[in-house]
């Protein structure tokens, strides 16, 4: 069995997620998250503080107003994909 490259399959998560539009021409534009959230999941963080986590990078570096529920919906999303693959 291979193991989980998790910074790929982060980067995949966030690409789709996509919330600039540019994933598609930009693959690398939201690494800046990635070492973050590794962080904050393997800490045993929960949705809501990746959630805040999100939207504050959004809404600072990204200079987007982050809309809670999409940001609510991948905070659940990266939990559930950190089960199960953060103890691999």
């Amino acid at each position: 069995m291979q193991p989980v490259d998790v910074h790929s399959n982060l980067r995949f998560l966030l690409n789709e997620w996509d919330p600039i539009g540019v994933a598609d021409d930009v693959q690398d534009e939201y690494d800046c998250l990635i070492a973050p959230l590794l962080t904050r999941l393997h800490a045993g963080a929960g949705r809501a503080a990746i959630g805040e986590f999100l939207g504050s990078e959004l809404e600072d570096h990204f200079g987007l107003d982050p809309q809670p529920q999409e940001v609510d919906q991948l905070a659940d999303k990266l939990v559930a994909w950190w089960s199960t693959v953060g103890t691999a």
